[in-house]
């Protein structure tokens, strides 16, 4: 393997988790790529970009094995030998491998020698296959072909061009030419005619699509990140787009860096422990304090430092890694409803106030969150339907999760980001006293969300369900975001949630708590300007304000009136894009379990709304 390869291109290391991670098609000014597995990346590259978070790891291995050991952030190299030629990077592969000249609308596969790829060491950006011999132009630049199949178990592969337009048999004439041009303007695929120019035969890609196609069959069970085919699969392969929005969904576990310890020096020992679990001697500590790697422990000296390190390293042998982790959200709730500033850590700071003024009866005390760190790690991905369809991503079987190399995977992409936030925690006794005059709404959820899951082949549709405790902490959550968006100047992504909901019986239980939280790579997220509108005064205003605008929607009588169970294709009440509805990177749940009835009083949909005021209040 050559020591240098081209770069085509730039994208920052969150993208790679969220947007075109392992197995995502990321469209290039000229090229359409795959991002290969995680057997093809150097590992070497990756030192000094290991992230520690435990419960993390912890978890990971509950779900993928206990041979994860680390987890690392995407390289970034800045130190070029030549222009646009980079040591380290992340490797792609040129997919679809079928490409189609925009002038003479000829369709061919790249291993057909029909086109060349023509690079710029310069001008990355640039990089593109061309069409030499093109009887219409000199050498256009081509474009991938916009039609793929794929199935709902990951796998994924080039359109079947010649099965499809010849219905399964050959070219007549011998070997096929195709040609693929478009009929219309709108670009739909009624106006896509893919011609083999040999035989001349020719369909409209309208045929391609619909679960009578005859493209609809057992699925080729190839993996291009992988660079595998012929996998066995049970699943029918059926047409997407290129680009397509159910292409790639990622399955990301996260977690907020909680302080286990309320010691000052073995909170430091926690958050440097990706350097320090290399010290398994005083004299290599001794190294690295030579070397400039404890620039945090300036106030200890080495043998007190060592000792705080082999009592970390004891604790953690001794632990057991993967039932500690599996829980990611209770450590959470607990330091989040139970703040000890004793506790606060250089990544994680919490200072209590007053509940909302106004809304006493319904909060408890306002924990702002000055300072947290989040640290992700992507564990894998699916097609066609996503890993919401499960529920808590947490929840969903090893085996609907594509891997991201082949074998067993010894380390997973992972990325952090530091923030701030509010916490809010509902009184429980007037969360219990509302939930126990509201069984038939908490049952038609039931239903809805079990007919849902049904109709999407979910293994046991009836489990998973998050009951109407976090349908009404949800649709708050919501409002809440919006308010904040709409008055403070947040962006609509900018503003995420977490939401803590279970029942009495459940692991942990009972939680009713909502934390609302900004966060980004830099500084941005720890400005401050969340944390303030946290204060007594000011959430109860924006909280007014936003259970106000609950009560009528744009959309209304039709959203008022929209019920859980009234079609297949949603998962909600009484809520919209004009109304709770939030950017899909801001919600947990992809805007599902949702019904702002259950906040305020709507059209009357009904009768006992959580939040009730008297007149004139």
């Amino acid at each position: 393997m050559p020591e240098f390869f081209p770069t085509v291109g730039e994208v920052r290391p969150s993208q790679l988790m969220f947007s075109f991670g392992v197995g995502a098609g990321i469209d290039l000014p000229h090229l359409s790529v795959m991002v290969l597995g995680l057997n093809f990346w150097n590992e070497a590259d990756l030192q000094g970009f290991q992230i520690t978070e435990e419960r993390l790891l912890a978890a990971v291995r509950g779900k993928l094995g206990a041979q994860v050991e680390r987890l690392y952030v995407a390289p970034a190299d800045t130190s070029e030998k030549q222009p646009g030629v980079r040591k380290t990077g992340v490797p792609v592969t040129s997919f679809p491998h079928w490409l189609r000249c925009p002038k003479c609308n000829r369709l061919a596969s790249i291993s057909s020698g029909l086109f060349k790829l023509k690079t710029d060491i310069a001008r990355p950006e640039r990089s593109r296959y061309i069409h030499e011999n093109c009887s219409k132009f000199t050498s256009p630049t081509v474009v991938p072909a916009r039609f793929l199949v794929a199935c709902p178990a990951g796998h994924m592969d080039d359109f079947p061009w010649d099965n499809f337009v010849h219905r399964g048999g050959a070219c007549e004439k011998g070997t096929p030419t195709f040609t693929l041009f478009e009929t219309g303007v709108s670009g739909e695929a009624s106006g896509v005619q893919v011609k083999c120019e040999s035989c001349g035969k020719s369909r409209s890609m309208a045929d391609a699509f619909g679960r009578e196609s005859d493209v609809a069959k057992q699925c080729t069970g190839r993996h291009p990140h992988l660079h595998l085919h012929g996998e066995e699969c049970e699943e029918k392969q059926r047409a997407i787009l290129l680009g397509a929005s159910n292409s790639w969904f990622p399955v990301v576990f996260s977690t907020f860096s909680v302080p286990a310890e309320d010691n000052v020096l073995a909170q430091l020992v926690e958050e440097e422990w990706a350097t320090l679990q290399n010290a398994n001697s005083l004299e290599t500590l001794k190294a690295f304090r030579a070397i400039g790697q404890l620039q945090a422990f300036t106030e200890y000296n080495d043998e007190t430092l060592f000792t705080a390190i082999c009592a970390k390293r004891e604790n953690t042998e001794s632990a057991d890694d993967i039932s500690m982790g599996n829980d990611l959200k209770l450590p959470e709730w607990e330091a989040l409803s139970h703040p000890d500033q004793a506790k606060n850590s250089r990544d994680f700071q919490l200072k209590t106030t007053a509940p909302p003024s106004g809304f006493e009866e319904w909060f408890e005390e306002t924990v702002l969150v000055e300072r947290l760190r989040e640290v992700h790690a992507l564990v894998g991905f699916t097609r066609i339907d996503s890993p919401n369809d499960w529920g808590d991503v947490t929840d969903l079987p090893a085996e609907r999760i594509t891997p991201l190399t082949q074998g067993a995977p010894t380390w997973l992409p992972a990325s952090e980001v530091r923030g701030e936030g509010i916490f809010l925690r509902l009184r429980e006794n007037k969360l219990l006293d509302w939930l126990s005059q509201h069984a038939k709404m908490d049952e038609d959820f039931f239903l809805a969300h079990t007919a849902w899951r049904a109709r999407r082949n979910v293994v046991m549709p009836e489990a998973g369900y998050p009951h109407l405790r976090y349908i009404l902490l949800h649709s708050l959550s919501h409002a809440l975001m919006r308010q904040i968006c709409l008055e403070c100047g947040y962006g609509a992504a900018g503003i995420r949630e977490r939401i803590y909901a279970r029942e009495a019986q459940d692991h942990g239980g009972p939680m009713a708590g909502i934390l609302i939280y900004t966060s980004a790579p830099d500084s941005q997220g720890t400005l401050g300007g969340l944390v303030s509108i946290g204060q007594p005064n000011v959430l109860g205003r924006h909280l007014r304000a936003a259970l106000g605008a609950m009560e009528i929607c744009a959309s209304d009588p039709l959203c008022a009136e929209h019920h859980p169970t009234s079609d297949g294709d949603s998962l909600h009440g009484a809520a919209c894009h004009a109304c709770l509805f939030s950017p899909e990177t801001a919600c947990e749940r992809g805007n599902r379990y949702l019904d702002r009835s259950a906040l305020v009083q709507t059209l009357g949909k009904w009768r006992y709304p959580f939040f009730t005021f008297s007149e004139g209040a």
